[in-house]
């Protein structure tokens, strides 16, 4: 059961509206997630801005981290709408069930990249020597290291923020990996 509603558009403040109508236009709809944070007046222009800012990485790179640690993490909405984002970014249904693993066979780049940000989820920030030096390995840099530090960040705000309301998924809903043999 869901602890906290899904605001609609006449419940927001009108810079919440706004940011809505933005969505539509944008998404063709407002994720409940979204809308949620849309109980505080800044909470979903924030998270958007942070969201929206300039990164390293490319849309698939950052599916990658955003699968890797979605999964660690638990969070069934946020693995339902990045398989649905993954596969609009070009990965396959089988990709996307290996990315949530922290693994990809079928890329050693973003095989590092998923590692990586699947030890620094499992370890609260400490990333293994070992995901590290594959990392760097794969051709990251320190660069791209805190980019990817910030991106794990800011999909662990929405794990943690799903975990916490319970809004719920509007998004077709992953199947949980025990459930399914990859």
């Amino acid at each position: 059961m869901s602890v906290f509603n899904v605001p609609t558009r006449n419940e927001v403040s009108e810079n919440n509206q706004a940011i809505f109508g933005q969505l539509e236009k944008g998404l063709g709809f407002v994720p409940n997630l979204y809308a949620a944070f849309a109980h505080s007046e800044t909470a979903l222009g924030n998270f958007l801005a942070f969201g929206q800012a300039k990164t390293s990485f490319s849309a698939k790179e950052k599916e990658v981290i955003n699968l890797a640690v979605s999964q660690v993490n638990e969070c069934v909405y946020c693995l339902s709408a990045h398989t649905a984002i993954g596969k609009m970014n070009g990965f396959t249904e089988d990709q996307i069930l290996e990315l949530r693993t922290g693994n990809a066979s079928f890329d050693n780049k973003l095989d590092a990249l998923s590692k990586f940000a699947k030890s620094v989820a499992i370890n609260r920030g400490a990333a293994t020597p070992e995901a590290i030096e594959n990392f760097y390995e794969a051709g990251y840099t320190k660069g791209n290291l805190a980019d990817a530090i910030l991106l794990i960040g800011e999909i662990t705000i929405t794990n943690y923020f799903h975990k916490t309301t319970e809004v719920p998924v509007d998004f077709p809903v992953a199947e949980p990996l025990e459930s399914l043999s990859i």
